[in-house]
C-alpha cells in the first residue's frame, strides 16, 4: 500500500512540475558594441556590429527560466592609435542564460560559448583572413536585465565577455608567446516571443 501511495505521489509531482514548465520561442536581434581588452589589447576602441538568432524560454517556475540561445554575432576592435585600422570576428554564439523574472522584468547570467566562423584584420581598403590565428572556440559568460513576456515583443541590454584568449599560441624557436586579448561586447537587442 505505501508503495501504491509514493508511486501515485511521484506521479503527481511529477505531472505538476511537467505542467509548471511553461516553454516559449523567440526571435531576436539587436546592435552590438565590442572591443577587445586585457593586458596586450593596446590602445583600442569599441567597434559596432549586430547580432541575430532564435532562443527558447523555459520557465522552471514562476520566478526561475532558462534560455538557451543561438546567434549570430559581429566582434572586433578598432585603433585608437592608426586610422582605419580594425578586426572583425565573427562568431555563432550559444548562450544559456539564468533568467530570474518579476513580471517581465528580467536579470540574467550565464556561460556562453562561441564557435569562429571568421577574422579579419582590416587596414583601409586591405583586408586580411586571420582565421588560422585565432582561437576557434571562446569561452565566455554573460549577464544582463530587460523586458520580456512569453508572448509578445521584448527588450534586453546584456554583456558578455570572453575568457579565452582570441589569438592561438606562437612558438618561435623554443619560445611559446601568448597574445592576451580578449572579446568584450555590449548588446542591445529587441526579441518577439511565440508564447508556450
Amino acid at each position: 500500500m505505501k508503495k501504491i501511495v509514493s508511486t501515485l505521489a511521484l506521479v503527481a509531482g511529477l505531472t505538476g512540475a511537467a505542467q509548471a514548465q511553461d516553454i516559449s520561442l523567440g526571435l531576436k536581434a539587436g546592435a552590438n558594441y565590442a572591443s577587445f581588452v586585457g593586458k596586450d589589447a593596446g590602445n583600442q576602441e569599441g567597434l559596432f556590429g549586430f547580432h541575430a538568432g532564435a532562443f527558447a524560454n523555459i520557465g522552471l517556475s514562476r520566478m526561475v527560466a532558462i534560455q538557451p540561445e543561438i546567434l549570430f554575432s559581429q566582434k572586433g576592435s578598432k585603433s585608437k592609435d592608426v586610422t582605419d585600422v580594425n578586426s572583425r570576428v565573427n562568431y555563432l554564439d550559444v548562450p544559456l542564460a539564468f533568467h530570474i523574472n518579476a513580471d517581465g522584468l528580467f536579470f540574467e547570467a550565464g556561460p556562453q560559448v562561441g564557435f569562429l566562423l571568421s577574422s579579419k584584420y582590416n587596414f583601409g581598403n586591405v583586408s586580411v583572413d586571420t582565421k588560422d590565428a585565432t582561437n576557434s572556440v571562446d569561452f565566455g559568460y554573460l549577464f544582463g536585465l530587460g523586458y520580456q513576456r512569453k508572448t509578445g515583443p521584448g527588450i534586453g541590454l546584456r554583456y558578455n565577455g570572453g575568457i579565452t584568449n582570441l589569438a592561438k599560441e606562437v612558438t618561435v624557436g623554443g619560445t611559446t608567446v601568448q597574445n592576451r586579448t580578449r572579446n568584450s561586447v555590449f548588446q542591445l537587442y529587441l526579441t518577439y516571443s511565440f508564447g508556450g
